[in-house]
């Protein structure tokens, strides 16, 4: 069913309130996500984006409810990722020799993905625009590596409407669509969760592209994303968020990542968290058990932290898997000016709390030389270094 957004823009997307994951198993969803198509119905009709690939049967028949499939003159292809083209198979049955306008990469990766069926491809790059008739033109931006090579947003003239792709987006499904009706606390939640594991490994093309958008004086009345709410009220908020996040972000917090074999690990993770409180009450302290609770939600809290301190004890002469595999992502995320430190126990040779700081290293944090590495299982004298390091730490 389509919902109106503004004039003759419609949403006419798929409200996916079962996803549970996304990007595979990579992205935990907790609140339901929504794949967004837009509907454009000027002098000319134009469809933004389709949905993702099951959901394609739907999508037409959807469709073909609201609109004579052949009145549509043209797809803007935002980006090929296949919860954006995933319908495209479907879609271009009925109307095979409809263009596609999208980006060169965006069209190789149709291809790729769906094989080449010889569609309209209309190549378009940042500055070009096409009329729609009424007074109302849409002009494509490119918008490089958010967060595809392929990826690009289109701005509609006359409505002022930003159809922003992946940018500003949340996965969060919002029935009565736009965010300033959504849960208020959810919809950050879901926003931050959303920049940290999806956009900020391209953090440092963030600000350029926002810079970019200003430079060409666009009003902007609504932000139209491919994912979750659309902002209406004061839409420049979300831009605002982003620029802010883009920026080497932190709060005052600390978080304390690990994983335990027989709980002395669990012990030392604990006695930081409670030095932390003492030597500095007013900061926030998390902590997290990485093989029991979301590596989404814990990247969360690591991107607004000052610092975090890893621990692991040591496995065969390395550091247990649940921490090596955080460990990866935590490098991909591209964390920037953030403080670390290890700790961990060990039976016989002990490298975990090395393995964790050199890894910690080359995922960019500036890690501190003071340590916890305790043989068997904790003690006093393993405690009373605590201090010191959290001393460290906080500095």
């Amino acid at each position: 069913m389509r919902k109106y957004i503004k004039n003759n823009v419609s949403w006419i997307g798929y409200m996916d309130w079962e996803l549970e994951t996304f990007h595979g198993d990579e992205y935990s969803i907790t609140n339901g996500s929504s794949q967004n198509s837009y509907l454009i119905e000027e002098e000319k009709t134009v469809l933004i984006d389709t949905v993702w690939t099951p959901h394609r049967n739907d999508f037409v028949d959807n469709l073909k409810k609201e609109i004579d499939l052949k009145k549509i003159d043209f797809i803007v292809a935002n980006h090929a990722e296949c919860d954006h083209s995933g319908s495209l198979t479907a879609l271009m049955k009925e109307i095979p020799d409809t263009p596609i306008y999208c980006t060169p990469a965006c069209a190789k990766s149709i291809e790729g993905q769906f094989g080449k069926h010889n569609w309209n491809f209309k190549f378009v790059k940042t500055g070009d625009s096409i009329e729609i008739g009424n007074g109302k033109k849409l002009i494509f931006i490119e918008m490089k590596m958010l967060h595809w090579p392929d990826s690009m947003a289109t701005y509609m003239t006359g409505d002022n409407i930003l159809f922003s792709n992946d940018a500003f987006g949340q996965h969060f499904a919002v029935e009565e669509l736009f965010a300033d009706k959504a849960n208020q606390c959810l919809l950050w939640k879901e926003a931050v969760k959303y920049f940290v594991n999806i956009i900020h490994p391209f953090a440092m093309l963030v600000g350029k592209k926002i810079e970019e958008i200003k430079s060409f004086n666009l009003p902007i009345d609504i932000i139209a994303p491919s994912h979750g709410a659309i902002w209406r009220d004061n839409p420049m908020q979300i831009v605002e968020k982003y620029a802010k996040w883009a920026n080497a972000y932190q709060e005052n917090q600390v978080t304390i990542a690990y994983d335990t074999m027989w709980e002395g690990t669990t012990k030392i993770a604990h006695k930081i968290a409670e030095e932390i409180h003492r030597q500095s009450p007013d900061t926030v302290v998390k902590v997290f058990n990485i093989s029991k609770q979301d590596k989404n939600e814990i990247m969360t809290e690591v991107f607004k932290s000052k610092a975090i301190a890893v621990g692991s004890p040591t496995e065969v002469n390395d550091i247990l898997s649940s921490v090596s595999g955080w460990l990866s992502f935590l490098k991909c995320l591209k964390f920037k000016n953030k403080k670390a430190a290890a700790f961990g126990c060990y039976g016989w040779s002990g490298e975990s709390v090395k393995i964790i700081q050199e890894r910690l290293k080359t995922a960019g944090f500036n890690v501190i030389e003071q340590n916890i590495k305790s043989l068997w299982k904790p003690t006093e004298e393993d405690f009373n270094k605590i201090p010191e390091l959290v001393k460290e730490l906080l500095a």
